[in-house]
């Protein structure tokens, strides 16, 4: 009897010393996501699209049914360069594997954009979410508050104006 409670005693520590790593901030994934940052803040567009898989999504602000594909988002990058510079700072990085097995890197920073056009420079925190399979992005989702540019550009290209005379009685 002893005999079989020390073997189930083993055992159960055996189980729970083998239990998978759920949430780290050290992985090959979150290298690989420094990498696409990196690759952002340099507009390195080739090697950024490298970590992606051919199918990949990205959805930032939409629903996963308005995403882009890797190639369309680099060109929206490349639209967004020609109205801002931009930094990246503060950077954060957390891997996690769901309950269903999908391995998501987290990562939250602060975006430094100024525009051309004004001087003007934007703080936007912003987070983004990615999801791997062997090594690759296959969707990712980014959130931020981008408001006060959209209010700032569409007063830039609003129409002056012009007060109406008021009718005689």
């Amino acid at each position: 009897m002893k005999k079989l409670i020390l073997l189930g005693l083993a055992t159960i520590l055996f189980v729970a010393c083998k239990q998978e790593v759920r949430y780290t901030q050290q992985s090959p994934e979150i290298d690989t996501y420094k990498k696409v940052m990196d690759d952002y803040k340099k507009m390195n567009w080739e090697d950024y699209a490298t970590h992606y898989a051919d199918t990949a999504k990205i959805a930032n602000n939409v629903i996963k049914e308005k995403a882009l594909t890797v190639a369309q988002a680099i060109d929206k990058n490349k639209d967004d360069a020609k109205l801002f510079t931009w930094v990246v700072e503060k950077e954060e990085y957390e891997m996690v594997v769901t309950d269903k097995g999908e391995t998501w890197v987290n990562s939250w920073a602060l975006w430094k954009g100024t525009l051309k056009s004004t001087g003007k420079v934007y703080d936007i925190p912003f987070h983004n979410t990615a999801r791997f399979i062997d090594g690759k992005i296959v969707e990712e989702y980014g959130y931020w508050d981008n408001s006060e540019i959209v209010t700032d550009m569409m007063k830039q290209v609003e129409p002056p104006k012009t007060e109406v005379p008021e009718q005689t009685k």
